[in-house]
């Protein structure tokens, strides 16, 4: 039974991913602003195609659900880098501590925070004169600076909120400065099955002034973030030892996402993972991610040290990502 299921899991991959491949088109969610905060935040979720809002298992991530703090089990830091084309970059550093204490019915609760920052950016962008003489190199810098809060108000609740500083550098003096925030909440059904809600970028946009750049010729522009409206679910599988998730994004923008993954631990400390992302509901031309990759934790006296690893498809560059992420359980 665990050959067959481990054979179907595997068909099964190759031929969504084969179709997800097929005749690639714009999507029309990717111009809108913020497509940097959207791509996924480590190599773990990034993996499992981004469809990790309700899992409870392992380290977590607030980016894909503030409520996710509550239930983490140690002090744990990440610094992540990405292997992009196209002389873009994209990486990652977070911490989330959990607290625990009594309540007043003397049963314990526990309470979480994380902060992190999400940093993006385009170099050697060529600077050229009326006369078309390139004069430099030009870079952008695209950054989201978090602090997430969560509590869990029973064992099997919790309910948290993001809030998120974006700083946007484009251009010499033209920069943009703005705050957003998510709400995410969990429940817990069983030791099996989780569920999640989670609302994003509410209040998200960017607010740019060029006129101290051109003068009258200047003007005042928003630009808001989609807001995204997500529902995810995760299920522990005991024997063969495989988690599964799976969620569903709508947005204000006419898109609708679907998202799976899968994460199989072949013995303790090592993990294979695969998934999903971006499988338009709304439009099935345009082209979904495929993604896998691994993790291995090592204990070095009272620290875990571990590594992930991710390869995700992109369909609109020359080369696919690599995302390393190094964790610390401390």
């Amino acid at each position: 039974m665990r050959i067959v299921l481990k054979v179907y899991l595997v068909i099964s991959f190759v031929l969504i991913s084969v179709l997800c491949l097929a005749q690639p088109k714009f999507s029309e969610i990717s111009s809108l602003p913020g497509s940097f905060s959207r791509m996924g935040f480590g190599a773990k979720g990034i993996s499992m195609g981004n469809s990790i809002g309700a899992v409870i298992d392992g380290n977590l991530s607030t980016y894909y659900n503030p409520a996710l703090s509550a239930f983490q089990e140690t002090n744990y830091l990440q610094v992540g880098y990405s292997f992009l084309s196209l002389d873009r970059t994209l990486n990652y550093l977070s911490f989330t501590r959990n607290f625990r204490f009594s309540s007043k019915d003397n049963k314990v609760r526990a309470a979480g925070i994380s902060a992190g920052i999400l940093n993006a950016g385009v170099s050697k962008i060529d600077a050229r004169d009326n006369q078309g003489n390139k004069t430099g190199d030009l870079s952008t810098s695209e950054n989201q600076f978090y602090i997430a809060l969560a509590n869990r108000f029973s064992e099997k609740f919790a309910i948290g909120i993001n809030l998120k500083l974006y700083y946007y550098h484009l251009y010499e003096k033209v920069n943009s400065t703005t705050f957003g925030f998510d709400i995410g909440a969990l429940y817990v059904f069983n030791s099996n099955f989780t569920a999640a809600v989670v609302i994003t970028d509410i209040n998200s946009k960017y607010k740019w002034d060029t006129t101290e750049l051109y003068g009258q010729d200047g003007n005042n522009e928003e630009s808001k973030f989609p807001l995204l409206k997500k529902i995810a679910v995760a299920y522990n599988f005991l024997e063969p030892k495989i988690l599964v998730s799976a969620e569903i994004e709508n947005s204000n923008a006419n898109s609708n996402i679907l998202r799976f993954g899968a994460d199989y631990c072949i013995y303790p400390g090592f993990n294979l993972r695969a998934g999903i992302d971006k499988i338009n509901l709304t439009n099935s031309e345009m082209p979904a991610r495929p993604s896998f990759g691994f993790s291995y934790t090592y204990t070095f006296e009272n620290w875990i040290i571990g590594l992930d690893y991710a390869y995700a498809y992109e369909p609109y560059s020359i080369n696919n990502s690599h995302i390393i992420c190094l964790n610390f359980n401390l």
